[in-house]
């Protein structure tokens, strides 16, 4: 326990670095997009493209793996939707619920930690689940909010937000750096001397920059929920029509959905994947390991962002980020060792 623990502990000291940062506004709030557009378009797709290309085609094309990690994301996305929606939570705040319920931190935090627990092999089972959350898991929650809409207006509601999911996975870096590396794996064809240099420069730099993100974007919403709270206060105060949306989210909409996070969803990634096994489908132990301690990673930071622009209670979502992200500084060195025991 005690050398997972020691593996652990400084991807979560930067996460905490990166919040403290930003909650004493040393990081001014404004520089936090252009963080993010670092990580997300130069380091992170490096490090991807230079982790596939440095894995076995064979690992990369695990079916196996995609089919596991497939069904444990719908079946998980389907049940915190049909569990959490009610009068108060309606089809947009169940859907991104599921999303941050099954959408792990994988590229953030999931690569640099579980490779340097588990060493590269990990590698290729990690990248199947990046592109599986990216491409499928995204876009079906993305038009599950959208099914507010009365009866046909829902239904085109669901297919333009399905459109729009489709054109952002075009424009996003990281599975075209997965789709580069996964040729290069195939060809086995090596990079230039310098470009080599350069991506791994790039790459190297995707793990500390991104954790001290994390941390700099909780931190970030804990603020401007506090912001919003004080405004709707004074708007109370002074008499203000209207509805105003509250930034709080009550724990009954937040700790079932942590829970299934942290706890529902590696159990049933690591349940099937045992039943898989027993079947005679070609999953190896080391990939099951890897994609169930995927699962127990903590959500992503960037359901956070989908939620604003799509007009879902940001507030509860950040909340569930937060947390999972808190309890899984403990939680998750415990899983490894339970499954490297």
């Amino acid at each position: 326990m005690l050398p997972v623990f020691l593996v652990t502990f400084p991807f979560f000291a930067l996460i905490a670095a990166g919040y403290g940062a930003a909650r004493a506004r040393i990081l001014p709030l404004d520089a936090i997009p252009g963080l993010n557009t670092f990580v997300l378009y130069f380091a992170l797709p490096c490090m991807l493209l230079r982790f596939g290309a440095g894995t076995p085609i064979g690992q990369l094309l695990d079916g196996s793996v995609a089919l596991v990690w497939g069904i444990c994301a719908l079946a998980v996305v389907a049940g915190v939707v049909a569990f959490t929606r009610n009068a108060r939570v309606g089809w947009n705040d169940a859907a991104f619920g599921a999303l941050v319920a099954a959408f792990p931190n994988t590229g953030f935090m999931g690569v640099p930690l579980l490779v340097a627990i588990l060493g590269a092999q990990a590698a290729g089972p990690i990248i199947i689940t990046i592109a599986f959350d990216l491409v499928v898991t995204s876009s079906l929650c993305i038009a599950l909010s959208r099914l507010d809409g009365a009866g046909g207006a829902g239904r085109h509601g669901a297919m333009l937000a399905a459109r729009k999911a489709l054109r952002g996975i075009l424009v996003n870096p990281m599975p075209w750096s997965i789709l580069l590396g996964v040729l290069l794996s195939a060809a086995r064809w090596p990079l230039p001397g310098p470009v080599e240099r350069t991506i791994a420069m790039l790459a190297d730099a995707a793990s500390p920059v991104a954790l001290f993100t994390i941390g700099a974007v909780l931190a970030r919403s804990a603020l401007l929920a506090r912001e919003h709270d004080a405004s709707a206060a004074v708007a109370e105060a002074m008499g203000a029509t209207g509805r105003v949306s509250a930034s709080k989210a009550p724990w009954s909409d937040v700790l079932p959905v942590v829970a299934v996070k942290l706890l529902a969803h590696p159990l049933l990634v690591w349940a099937l994947g045992l039943g898989a096994i027993a079947l005679g489908l070609p999953l190896s132990h080391p990939a099951l390991v890897t994609i169930v301690l995927v699962a127990a990673l903590p959500s992503a930071s960037n359901v956070s962002m989908l939620a604003e622009r799509f007009g879902a209670d940001n507030g509860r979502i950040a909340r569930i980020i937060l947390w999972t992200t808190v309890i899984a500084f403990p939680s998750f060195p415990l899983a490894v060792s339970a499954l490297r025991g």
